[in-house]
């Protein structure tokens, strides 16, 4: 006996599109606007305003001068190339990407986390959706987007959602028991326990999760060039198609600036939390200690 399972995933394909279409091309036109404006705002203003930006963020989230210093001069090479418009391009579509990721991932795991359930019942789906292939996220793509620059985003979004998913879950369920007890006896609600103690304390993780979602929109920019994303994605498949060993390898030297930029201020940023965080600990001990003592009654 033999299933024709491509014969119904065929089928799906179709009555998707002639049922929900109309879903699918409203997607397609905010994810369109969306990219096209924050590229706009990007490609649009100066290439020494925008690496300013960019270095200065890198000082602010890793107090690290030698980041800032890398930052600079990497994005300068960019520019030196000839990629910086590319370059732009590919990072709106991972900024808008992670966005959307982040969305639907980030709450997700809140739920899971606060519900037994939902975890086990979006596990094995989590586990399906990181061990499929990369290249499998864009069939479905292509049939319900088309070629060009959505079906590419909508594949990097379903592909980095897991991390988001998993890891603030972790960053929830892995909580002191005991905070959580003494949250409730003080009479806390369980909405600003969530808000006030498991979010808070669960943000290194989350942020952990942010980390990985940018690293996986990121592979996908090379593989989304191969349906016409654009961006350094379609310099590196230019180049391939073309044996231009020169301007691939080019594309590919952004794409890995761009990578070492993201992955190392958003690790700062994980850690700029729990700085801040001590500091309002130690203000509000201060704040304790300085505060006057009740009089004692006559």
């Amino acid at each position: 006996m033999q299933l024709d399972v491509g014969t119904w995933f065929a089928a799906f394909i179709d009555w998707s599109l002639a049922t929900f279409g109309w879903f699918f091309d409203a997607v397609s036109w905010l994810v369109s606007l969306l990219v096209g404006n924050v590229e706009g705002v990007l490609v649009g203003l100066h290439p020494i305003l925008i690496i300013a930006v960019l270095a200065g963020a890198a000082a602010f989230l890793t107090r690290s001068l030698g980041l800032t210093i890398f930052s600079a001069l990497a994005f300068l090479l960019i520019v030196s190339m000839g990629l910086w418009v590319e370059s732009m391009s590919t990072l709106a579509v991972v900024l808008v990407s992670v966005v959307f990721s982040l969305a639907i991932g980030v709450p997700l795991g809140i739920w899971a986390a606060l519900n037994g359930t939902v975890s086990a019942v979006a596990r094995p789906v989590l586990d399906l959706m990181q061990a499929m292939p990369v290249f499998v996220y864009l069939i479905p793509a292509v049939f319900f987007f088309g070629v060009g620059m959505v079906p590419g985003i909508a594949a990097t979004i379903i592909f980095s959602i897991p991390p988001a998913v998993r890891l603030t879950e972790l960053g929830i369920r892995k909580l002191d028991v005991e905070l959580l007890e003494a949250a409730t006896a003080f009479g806390a609600k369980k909405g600003l326990i969530l808000k006030d103690v498991q979010l808070p304390l669960a943000f290194p993780s989350i942020m952990a999760g942010v980390n990985q979602v940018i690293m996986l929109a990121l592979s996908m920019v090379v593989v989304a060039g191969l349906v016409g994303a654009g961006g350094l994605g379609g310099v590196v498949v230019e180049g391939v198609a073309q044996l231009d060993t020169a301007r691939g390898f080019e594309g590919g030297l952004a794409v890995v600036i761009l990578a070492i930029y993201l992955d190392r201020v958003t690790s700062g940023a994980r850690s700029l939390g729990e700085v801040l965080r001590s500091r309002r600990i130690r203000k509000e001990q201060r704040t304790a200690i300085k505060a006057p003592a009740p009089a004692a009654a006559v």
